[in-house]
């Protein structure tokens, strides 16, 4: 049996979502009237019945949306989880209000979450489904603006866990995308340097997107170092890229070999030292698609390393979490290693990260921009 995508259940669906129809549901007004939804950042709600949830399909949402990242100095998850059930018309409608939400049902039980979910599809899709087809579909600004809903439904208990399975990356990455589009909004909401981005940009040929507290630490050949700097924290990119590249050297090992060399170039710690991947933990490389580019995308610590008395390089014991995404771009030929660094003790560190993966999302070339000056007022993940 297999998940019957968006485009395929529209074609047995007369109506996929009958949201005006169900009892507790807003009417359906135009998405620009509602109101924005709200929530954590990073949490996901997840509506399932609470003998799922303690059991093997809840291990399964788990697993999927709620995994430990390994590569923070303490693992977080990726997602934290709040999981509710359909006991009553006031949770229904904080359910309703939140950001990302994830409705998850077998058909063939007799819960609230269930009916909800027999609701939800028309009677094409239901028959289908209860016949044995199981279903992910998501859907955009259901009852708010800005909200991101799965609809995960199956004939029975055991292939709910079949259909988690299949949707997990799905539902990763529409809810990363998500959390980072709303983060950008809200760190750019208090005003850009645009000036800066501007001279990056002709000097370099490349702009990203700089928040108002930040100052450029470096700006020399092929490299710029962006920073942050609070009183217990610091945040910090950079830019480094090769002309006339050959795509072929685009490989992990590759990206370490430069990254550790700009870092110890450039990333020099106040007492000595510089700034070196922390290769006792595990290293995470990804191809991804970076911006429709072929990308990697590297995730690990770093940490503060020099010379002691007697020559011999050691550990200062500072560090915390990176993410680098290295890639090729045809129209300029160029190899860019795009990299963002936290430094930020006594504090957990998933949210500070995802803030340089935000920056490093408005990355655009010069071809990408109207010759002359910057697109102001476009978003970065609005596809």
């Amino acid at each position: 049996m297999t998940s019957i995508r968006l485009h395929t259940l529209l074609r047995i669906a007369k109506r996929s979502l009958l949201i005006c129809a169900l009892p507790l549901a807003i009417g359906c007004s135009d998405v620009q009237y509602r109101p924005s939804a709200i929530g954590k950042s990073g949490e996901v709600v997840v509506v399932m019945d609470s003998t799922l949830w303690n059991g093997p399909s809840g291990a399964a949402l788990r697993e999927e949306l709620g995994r430990y990242i390994y590569t923070l100095p303490a693992p977080e998850r990726l997602f934290d989880l709040d999981h509710q059930t359909l006991n009553s018309e006031a949770t229904f409608n904080r359910v309703k209000a939140r950001t990302n939400v994830v409705f998850a049902a077998s058909l063939s039980d007799s819960t609230a979450e269930s009916d909800f979910m027999r609701s939800v599809f028309s009677p094409e899709a239901r028959s289908a489904i209860e016949q044995g087809r199981r279903v992910f579909l998501q859907r955009d600004d259901t009852w708010r603006r800005g909200q991101k809903i799965f609809y995960l439904a199956t004939p029975t208990r055991n292939d709910l866990i079949e259909v988690i399975r299949e949707a997990g990356p799905d539902m990763r990455s529409v809810f990363n995308a998500a959390e980072r589009a709303r983060l950008e909004e809200e760190m750019f909401d208090k005003g850009r340097q645009h000036n800066l981005e501007d001279s990056v940009l002709a000097q370099h040929g490349f702009r990203v997107k700089v928040q108002h507290d930040y100052l450029i630490a470096t700006d020399t050949t092929k490299f710029v170092w962006l920073r942050r700097i609070l009183q217990d924290t610091w945040r910090s990119l950079f830019v480094y890229y090769e002309d006339y590249a050959d795509p072929m050297t685009l490989t992990p090992e590759w990206i370490y070999r430069t990254r550790d060399s700009l870092t110890q170039t450039y990333l020099e710690g106040n007492v000595g030292g510089y700034v070196a991947i922390d290769h006792r933990r595990p290293l995470e490389a990804e191809n991804i698609d970076f911006l429709d580019r072929y990308a990697f995308e590297v995730r690990g610590l770093w940490h503060m390393i020099g010379p002691d008395d007697d020559g011999n390089i050691v550990s200062y014991g500072m560090g915390g979490p990176f993410v680098t995404y290295a890639f090729y771009d045809q129209d300029s030929g160029r190899i860019y290693l795009v990299d963002g660094m936290v430094f930020a003790p006594n504090f957990k560190k998933r949210e500070f990260l995802r803030q340089l993966e935000v920056i490093a999302h408005t990355f655009r070339t010069q071809s990408e921009l109207e010759p002359g000056k910057i697109a102001r007022a476009e978003t970065s993940f609005s596809r």
